[in-house]
């Protein structure tokens, strides 16, 4: 798979990554079967054999869970470590936890992030992680106090870089200012059924920032391959069917997918968007992979903006 750098690093990597938020069905590491871990195996062997280098994960997903399997699988592959960049994302607090009183919350303190880090090393089974994400804004974060987490992290060896996930323009702009390490990447929520970041700034900021904005639910959670009605209300169903035809139009025109349409249509954009994909099954996998050689016009990119938005630009 063709490759781009990651932020301001000089790391290459797979221009689509590979997500593993329901890499397994499990309610934390103890909970985990062998069958679920051969469906790991089969899911992130189909992605790397198909080229995908980076590989997203996070403390919370399946409650450690998937960081343990990933973990087992990364194993039985020689040399895959060496090959790929292992991402996770830390910050985000279950209820009861630790004591029966706590809700369901953000944390960003120091002791926190360092505490998850150790334990996604554990799960993982590596000495370091690649790229550290802080996976939702915590109203009560201090900047410095992540900087701090963050330095300790990176001199230890345990994290070589950091970035964030679903934060405001000005959150990441607070965040870098106390940080003197370059973030090189921003997960959002991105696709043609999700907008808003054309117009709220965050893919203009990680343009003038060098840093790589990380797509998840490229394919609007699945919805934009599947048939029939899909929401309670009838206008989004419309919108839904909308894309999907012009999905299938230009895939017919340039003897693809609509998969593949919707993934470079992601890509198109100058900031350099990296679709993360989710799916388990890998003949999804591979057919995902192809959009890393797509390239849509502007036309194309437009057709498909004009068909989400329901009217013409103005």
């Amino acid at each position: 798979m063709k490759t781009i750098k990651l932020g301001r690093t000089d790391w290459p990597v797979s221009r689509l990554g590979y997500g593993c938020w329901r890499l397994v069905d499990a309610d934390g590491p103890e909970a985990l079967t062998a069958e679920q871990i051969a469906g790991a195996r089969r899911a992130v062997s189909a992605a790397y054999e198909a080229g995908y280098t980076l590989f997203d994960l996070a403390d919370i997903y399946s409650r450690g869970a998937a960081e343990a399997a990933f973990g087992a699988v990364l194993r039985e592959i020689p040399g895959m470590r060496d090959r790929v960049r292992i991402v996770t994302k830390c910050g985000i607090r279950f209820v009861g936890e630790p004591e029966p009183t706590a809700p369901y919350r953000y944390d960003f303190s120091e002791a926190h992030i360092l505490r998850s880090v150790e334990g996604s090393l554990r799960r993982l089974g590596v000495e370091t992680i690649d790229v550290l994400l802080l996976h939702r804004p915590d109203y009560l974060f201090h900047p410095e106090e992540v900087a701090r987490a963050f330095a300790k992290l990176k001199d230890s060896g345990k994290v070589r870089a950091f970035g964030v996930s679903n934060f405001r323009p000005s959150q990441v702009a607070l965040l870098q200012s106390a940080c003197p390490m370059p973030l090189v990447a921003h997960q959002i929520e991105f696709s043609l059924l999700q907008l808003d970041p054309l117009d709220n700034g965050l893919l203009d900021q990680c343009l003038q920032t060098g840093m790589t904005p990380q797509a998840w639910s490229p394919l609007g959670g699945g919805a934009l391959l599947r048939g029939g009605d899909l929401h309670e209300d009838h206008e989004t169903d419309v919108r839904v069917h909308r894309i999907q035809e012009t999905l299938r139009a230009i895939a017919r025109e340039r003897e693809t997918t609509p998969t593949v349409v919707a993934l470079a249509w992601l890509r198109r954009h100058p900031s350099g968007v990296q679709p993360i994909v989710g799916s388990r099954r890998p003949e999804r996998i591979r057919e995902a992979a192809a959009a890393a050689d797509l390239e849509l016009t502007r036309e194309e990119w437009y057709r498909l903006l004009e068909a989400s938005r329901g009217s013409r630009l103005p």
